[in-house]
């Protein structure tokens, strides 16, 4: 196979990430594989506010800092390609199959206290959102989940 060809199929794939003339080449990131921003966020009992959504608020218990890269596709099993990931800050580019895909860029200001901005598509539309998460406890020993909620509420962004 020629190389223009190669290198088509690699960006029409969405291999590559960022633009010329400084190209990225993003890496699949699977379960195994830490992603450093996320690594001193604590579990625990967490809020997160909408900052453009008041009824999308909610509580959750989270055993693991990833479930907030796809908040959108909570209990999907997606592929995620790491376009950066710092000490304090990561971004994300994850696929869901048929359920959609996002982008969600998280920053990590204390182990307890988490920006995120999000976008992507869900149920066959847009969403775009900006929120801030905070440890507010420890979870209830009967918590059924990750992302587990008392009251079910809208989820977060744009329908």
């Amino acid at each position: 196979m020629k190389a223009k060809y190669v290198v088509a199929a690699l960006v029409t794939s969405g291999a590559f990430v960022g633009s010329i003339p400084s190209v990225v080449v993003a890496t699949p990131s699977t379960p195994s594989v830490p992603i450093k921003a996320l690594s001193t966020v604590q579990p625990g009992l967490w809020d997160i506010r909408s900052r453009d959504n008041p009824d999308a608020n909610r509580s959750f218990c989270m055993a693991d800092a990833k479930i907030l890269l796809q908040l959108r596709h909570p209990n999907n099993v997606c592929t995620r390609f790491v376009i950066s990931d710092e000490a304090d800050e990561a971004t994300v580019q994850y696929s869901c199959a048929a359920s959609g895909n996002g982008r969600t860029t998280v920053r990590v200001e204390t182990p307890r206290l988490v920006q995120i901005d999000t976008q992507g598509i869900a149920d066959q539309s847009p969403f775009a959102f900006s929120a801030e998460a905070r440890r507010v406890g420890n979870c209830a020993s009967s918590s059924p989940g990750v992302a587990s909620r008392k009251v079910r509420k809208p989820r977060l962004g744009i329908r």
